[in-house]
């Protein structure tokens, strides 16, 4: 009952809504001037369920639910960067990114992409990293550098998805080399979910309630309640080991999502 009233009470981001609203609108009046596509075509759609992901999962109160315990906050990072940012890539038409491509500012956006491939291993270090109990107990004292940390992620998961994804058809890869790439992806990313796996069945990474306030207290207000958000009781064994295999299946079912999609 004290989580649901947590979830209710926590107040709803209206500046960020705004923002994304701002973000929709300028989407569908772009769409409607350089291209032929119809605001309820699929590319439309896939961009605004996007969108929506992001705020639900970023300025909402659901996102306190990914606090309730290691699993759901798993579940919300793969969101983050397994979800979101190829739903966002493949929901801009071709017509549209054209126009931004061909912007005079385009050569500086040129020289902040990184190769993909490389871009997958620093991803992979970095996600393996972020829930060390020695960088959470960093961050916890620079909010700044933790802010900058999940942002620079977040860059990552979209330079990883270009090739997969891109706007642009004639920049994705094949279906061999996409098959080659998505498998190099899961191994990859691999270490960390066995990780979480590992821990769990070796006794729980985040079985001192320490670990779990530091790593929940940096994304939440710092006058929100964390008594409340604690009484949610769950093994953090099974826990780390339910959060291990759920970010394989969420990663696993976005890459088989794109090779399904056409566009």
């Amino acid at each position: 009952m004290l989580v649901i009233y947590s979830l209710v009470a926590h107040d709803w981001n209206i500046l960020f809504f705004l923002g994304l609203v701002g973000v929709i609108i300028v989407y569908s009046v772009l769409l409607r001037r350089f291209t032929e596509i119809k605001l309820h075509s699929i590319q439309p759609c896939l961009f605004l369920i996007g969108i929506i992901l992001v705020y639900l999962s970023m300025g909402s109160p659901l996102s306190t639910m990914s606090h309730l315990s290691f699993s759901t906050h798993m579940i919300f990072m793969s969101i983050h960067y397994f979800i979101i940012p190829p739903l966002l890539l493949i929901g801009t038409p071709y017509s549209l990114f054209l126009q931004i491509e061909n912007h005079p500012w385009r050569r500086f956006t040129e020289k902040l992409f990184i190769p993909p491939s490389f871009a997958l291993y620093i991803f992979a270090l970095l996600f393996f990293m972020y829930h060390l109990p020695p960088i959470l107990h960093v961050f916890s004292q620079y909010p700044t550098l933790h802010t900058i940390y999940m942002l620079f992620l977040l860059y990552l998961s979209f330079v990883i998805y270009w090739p997969i994804a891109s706007p642009n058809p004639s920049q994705r890869l094949d279906e061999k080399e996409r098959k080659e790439y998505a498998v190099k992806s899961g191994f990859l990313l691999m270490p960390a979910c066995l990780y979480f796996i590992l821990m769990g069945l070796l006794g729980g990474m985040f079985s001192l309630p320490t670990h779990f306030k530091i790593s929940a207290a940096l994304c939440l207000p710092s006058n929100f309640d964390l008594t409340e958000l604690l009484s949610f009781s769950i093994d953090s064994r099974v826990d780390q080991v339910i959060a291990g295999f759920l970010m394989l299946v969420i990663h696993k079912l976005s890459l088989f999502s794109l090779h399904r999609v056409k566009i």
